[in-house]
């Protein structure tokens, strides 16, 4: 980093001393903090309220350099060693302590011991690193991944195994092109990614397992919102969601869904429902960050669905590495590796790091505003701004609250929200929309509207309609009643044997 750099004001990475303090450890902490993270520079000689450069006097900066040295050197463990340089600003010294980022985490104070001198930088700042911060800090130094470590307290049998293995490989089938070239999951592969290890000759569970099979023993929750304004001082609605990832991206997609606005529009005689915020984007952040979050910090996520924004927020500090600005050029880093095993397998995950550039390109194009990442230090969140207009946009669609109304150039205004659609609107039932309903029925044994739903990428109103339009048609059957309703390809029915 150049010192022209340097000098732009203190950062994440940059911070300022105008001397070195009579008390190293003012330093040595912010030092243990870079080392922590994705490293920093102390900066000696600049004040940091007006980034006037003061400069170390010439006939001290050789006994200020070794001084900077010894104290975090010695005052630092593991140990960590400086790189001192000093540069001339207009005719003045300016000293420079860079850290590198360390491998051997957690990084503290000796005198001060792990549980109270571990630090790390926050929003710009040094600060105390709280437990879970810690034990991620311990993980990222063992070079293990959490998820891969065996659960305490939990066991599994032969046929926890079959079980994780029938849902693992049922899910990649249904998010599968072409089921019949998935292969089924197996004992061996579970040990293969790490949710399952080997234990005095004994299977046991690891913390993915636990992830992957929804047991409370790693706290897997999603809290969803709608507020009204832009903060969260009135809220109009909370969910919260806990299961297997398979139910919490399946429920919390169809939450925001349902609180999104819709419009529509028609190409000749057909008609096109488009939502607001791209439901691809919305789907990959929600799989993002279940499958990328601190598991160690026992917080949720949290989708919250404001007036004039979506925000995703996942738990915990970036891993070790990542950036945000790496983040948004398709730089993949992997926390839980089995997990993210898992959901490649499941069809969840394309290609690493292709993930958030999808995002990026889908709401480009439709028009929205780039997303905005926060945070980083202890949490990451997105936001991606809604089309707050009512009127028309650019591309011919209306978003509005009513379904039956139509605007001067035939589009129809529409939105999910339940307390807000019509209740005698029409709904069009498109010939496109039940082939693909029928193409998934012929690959499946049965599908549920939840299926229906996420094929579509509709509300649930309209993928009742499309389903009850195949049924009286006599191409599709309906199996079950209330929550287990299924559905199947008519001539796929198995009658009972007389």
């Amino acid at each position: 980093m150049s010192i022209e750099t340097l000098l732009n004001g203190e950062s994440k990475n940059v911070e300022y001393k105008l001397t070195p303090p009579s008390r190293s450890i003012n330093y040595t902490k912010t030092a243990v903090a870079f080392a922590n993270g994705q490293g920093g520079c102390l900066v000696f000689g600049v004040e940091d309220q007006t980034l006037r450069v003061v400069g170390i006097a010439e006939d001290k900066v050789f006994t200020v350099m070794d001084s900077i040295s010894d104290a975090i050197v010695n005052s630092c463990e593991p140990l960590i060693i400086p790189d001192i340089t000093m540069h001339d600003v207009n005719g003045k010294t300016v000293i420079v302590a860079e850290i590198a980022p360390g491998l051997q985490r957690p990084y503290h104070i000796k005198s001060l011991g792990q549980e109270q001198g571990t630090f790390v930088r926050v929003a710009g700042t040094t600060r105390q690193a709280d437990q879970p911060t810690i034990r991620e800090l311990t993980i990222e130094g063992s070079s293990r991944s959490f998820d891969q470590v065996q659960c305490l307290g939990l066991s599994v049998t032969e046929k926890d195994i079959e079980a994780l293995c029938a849902s693992l490989t049922k899910t990649a089938k249904n998010n599968a092109e072409d089921p019949a070239k998935v292969k089924t999951v197996t004992e061996k592969q579970l040990l293969q990614w790490g949710v399952l290890a080997e234990q005095d000759g004994q299977l046991v569970p690891t913390n993915a397992y636990a992830i992957l099979t929804g047991n409370t023993a790693v706290r897997s929750v999603v809290q969803c919102g709608v507020f009204k304004g832009t903060t969260k001082a009135v809220f109009v609605d909370r969910r919260e969601f806990v299961g297997t990832p398979q139910e919490l991206i399946e429920e919390s997609y169809q939450y925001v869904l349902r609180n999104i606005h819709m419009g529509a529009r028609f190409k000749g005689v057909y008609r096109q429902d488009v939502y607001e915020i791209p439901p691809d984007a919305i789907r990959e952040l929600i799989v993002n960050a279940i499958v990328h979050r601190s598991y160690i910090d026992h917080s949720s996520i949290q989708i919250a669905i404001y007036d004039n924004r979506l925000e995703i927020a996942s738990p915990g500090r970036l891993p070790m590495g990542q950036t945000i600005e790496r983040m948004k050029q398709g730089y993949s880093k992997i926390r839980n590796e089995a997990l993210a095993s898992a959901f490649e397998y499941m069809g969840y995950i394309e290609h690493w790091g292709s993930g958030i550039l999808r995002v990026l390109q889908e709401v480009r194009d439709a028009g929205l505003p780039e997303p905005e990442f926060l945070g980083g230090d202890t949490d990451l969140r997105i936001n991606i701004y809604r089309n707050g207009s009512e009127t028309g946009s650019d591309d011919g669609i209306v978003t509005g609250l009513r379904r039956d109304s139509l605007s001067d150039d035939g589009i129809v205004e529409g939105t999910t929200s339940k307390t807000n659609a019509a209740p005698n609107a029409t709904i069009t039932v498109l010939p496109s929309q039940k082939e693909r309903i029928l193409d998934a029925l012929r690959k499946n044994v049965s599908i549920s509207i939840s299926d229906a739903i996420r094929i579509l990428g509709v509300q649930e109103r309209q993928a009742q309609r499309i389903l009850k339009s195949l049924i009286e048609e006599g191409s599709a059957v309906k199996i079950g009643a209330a929550r287990a309703t299924r559905y199947a390809e008519a001539k796929k029915r198995t009658e009972p044997h007389e």
